[in-house]
Order: structure tokens, then C-alpha cells, then sequence
């Protein structure tokens, strides 16, 4: 199972590639696939987007670090009732020894992630993504419900204050949209990835625009981080993709066997509040910031929107003009 998550209708109109087909990374083709009305869904899967071909590990040696990472999240789980009495410095710190433990380099480039309440935006590629954003910056999660239910991950997400959604019930995006404002409002930073989906890293999404909406309700600043995993010569990898069909332990063991893989997290400039004037703006800057030069596939819900009724801030929100519905939360 991959990481989908809630968002507007998607609809990639990108193709498959045939067998034997090369050709730049960056742009390689995918399948199309209809998403369901309100669940994004990438068309990325293992085997048509990832190519785990490059040096391996010892099957011994991939082991231990697959215990190394068992034994930091148990880490984590003792140390969670703690909460915000942990430093934050430890918090990154432990989030990069998570990352180094399943043997894939750290390194994030650009300024330090303002302090007080902030949106992190970014593009979903693996579950990697979660400790090394935390890495830029410790943050409240916002992450689909049934999260709450996968062993161990889902009790971890929920002890380390994730906000929870639930993508069967779009009448609670004003809630949900207001949650996320309130963490703002109290100082807190919070992590959205609004393509709403894993992405393989060779093609992107689109960044959905409802949580960019709490941004402007709290008054907060919003930092694009972009995410990409390389070899160490410095061509793309899919290996640490956690898309399609992939199990968390298939993809967590994939990254543990593969050799001389870096993670990479790229802190952009900023966006200051007020600089953007509503969440359709305020997506399509940060949606530039991190996406820029990538292959995109197009989705039926990017560009044609309806304005809704004004937000709780007084601020208007838009939505995709058919259906005729509330445009979707991404998580």
C-alpha cells in the first residue's frame, strides 16, 4: 500500500511505457489511472517506476540495518510520552538517525525553516520523507485515518500528534482545515504533502490547495522543502519510492539493500504571510518552489475551479467545477 492520500479527482493523462523503453529519467511515461472522486492516486508503481538494479547490499548487512531502524523507532516509542520536553535538536537528530540507520545519506541544503507556526509543503515520494522533513524541522503530521491502523507505524503517528483526517467524510474538511489553522495559530509547525499521493521522483502531481487555506486562515508562513534520492555519482533513484501496490516492509527492505543512496532535502525560500493573496496562489508558488523542471502529469481537477463560499477567515476557496462539490484535503 502506498501513501496515497486525500485530494481532489486526478486524473494523469501521462502513458505507460512499453517494454525496453529508455529514455530520460525525468520524463519516462507512466500508466494512466483513474483515481477514485476524492483519493489522488499517482500512477507510479514498482514495477513499471522502480528500479532497485543499482549496488546491493549483503543480505547480512541489509538485515542490521533493518533491526537499526526497528530499534530507533522502538526508541521512539519510549520516549514519546515525553512530548514536547524532548528538544528539538534531539527530535532531528533522531529523525536523521533513522534515515543513516536504513543506510541512505543525509543531506539538506538551503537556510534554517522559520521558527513559530509554519506550513511544510513538500513532494511525497517514500516513507523516508517523514524523518527527513522532520529533520528540517520537528512537525505535527497531517496524515489519513487509516494510518491508525497499520501496526506500529499507526500507533507511533498518532502518539507523535499527527492530525488525522478521514477521506470518506468530505464534509469534514472545514474541521479538518480548521485544526490545522489552530496548530498554526499555537506555534506549531505542521507537514502537508499536497499532491495528495507517493510519487516515484522521476514525475510529480499537482499541489492541491486546501490546507494552503490554513496557512492563510492562521496568518503563517508557508516553506516549500524539496525531496529528491539520488546515488552517490548523482543520477535519480526510485529505489526508496513507496508507491502502487508496495508493502511498508517490501519498500523499507528495498532501501535497506540498495548501496550509496542519498537523501536530499532542499529548503526553499519562504513564503511570507500575506505575500499570496488566496490558497490558489499560494499552491501554484510553492507547487514552483519544489516542482520546477519536473515532469508533471496532468490531472483533470488542476485547472478549472469554481470559487466556494468564503472560508471561516474570509477568504475564498475554490473547488473543481465538476463535481460540484467541496475540493478535497490533501494529506
Amino acid at each position: 500500500m502506498s501513501t496515497s492520500s486525500l485530494g481532489a479527482v486526478g486524473v494523469p493523462t501521462a502513458t505507460a511505457p512499453t517494454a525496453g523503453t529508455t529514455g530520460a529519467p525525468a520524463a519516462r511515461a507512466h500508466a494512466v489511472e483513474v483515481a477514485t472522486l476524492w483519493r489522488p492516486s499517482a500512477p507510479c508503481t514498482p514495477r513499471t517506476c522502480v528500479d532497485a538494479t543499482g549496488p546491493a547490499r549483503a543480505v547480512p548487512l541489509a538485515a542490521l540495518r533493518l533491526a537499526a531502524v526497528l530499534v530507533l523507532l522502538i526508541a521512539g516509542f519510549v520516549a514519546s510520552p515525553l512530548g514536547g520536553r524532548i528538544p528539538a535538536g534531539l527530535i532531528r537528530r533522531w529523525c536523521r538517525w533513522v534515515v543513516r540507520a536504513s543506510g541512505v545519506r543525509v543531506r539538506i541544503a538551503g537556510g534554517a525553516a522559520p521558527h513559530g507556526g509554519l506550513l511544510l509543503v513538500a513532494n511525497h515520494v517514500s516513507w523516508l520523507d517523514i524523518p527527513l522533513l522532520a529533520a528540517v524541522r520537528p512537525a505535527r503530521m497531517l496524515a489519513k485515518s487509516e494510518i491508525r491502523d497499520w501496526p506500529v507505524a499507526g500507533w507511533l503517528t498518532a502518539r507523535s500528534g499527527a492530525l488525522f483526517i478521514d477521506r470518506d467524510r468530505i464534509r469534514a474538511l472545514p474541521d479538518t482545515v480548521a485544526r490545522i489553522a489552530g496548530a498554526l495559530r499555537a506555534g506549531e509547525a505542521v507537514t502537508v504533502f499536497p499532491e495528495g499521493s507517493t510519487w516515484c521522483g522521476r514525475a510529480q502531481g499537482y499541489f492541491r490547495r486546501a490546507a494552503f487555506q490554513a496557512a492563510l486562515d492562521a496568518d503563517v508562513a508557508v516553506q516549500p522543502v524539496r525531496l529528491s534520492y539520488r546515488v552517490a555519482g548523482g543520477a535519480p533513484s526510485t529505489a526508496a519510492a513507496f508507491v502502487g501496490d508496495d508493502s511498508l516492509l517490501t519498500s523499507v527492505w528495498r532501501v535497506t539493500r540498495s548501496r550509496d543512496l542519498v537523501a536530499e532535502a532542499e529548503v526553499r525560500e519562504p513564503m511570507a504571510p500575506g505575500s499570496r493573496p488566496d490558497r490558489r496562489s499560494l499552491a501554484r508558488a510553492a507547487e514552483e518552489s519544489v516542482l520546477s523542471g519536473t515532469h508533471r502529469a496532468e490531472t483533470a481537477d488542476q485547472r478549472n475551479t469554481v470559487p466556494l463560499p468564503v472560508s471561516g477567515a474570509g477568504r475564498a476557496t475554490e473547488q473543481p467545477s465538476a463535481p460540484p462539490a467541496r475540493e478535497a484535503l490533501t494529506a
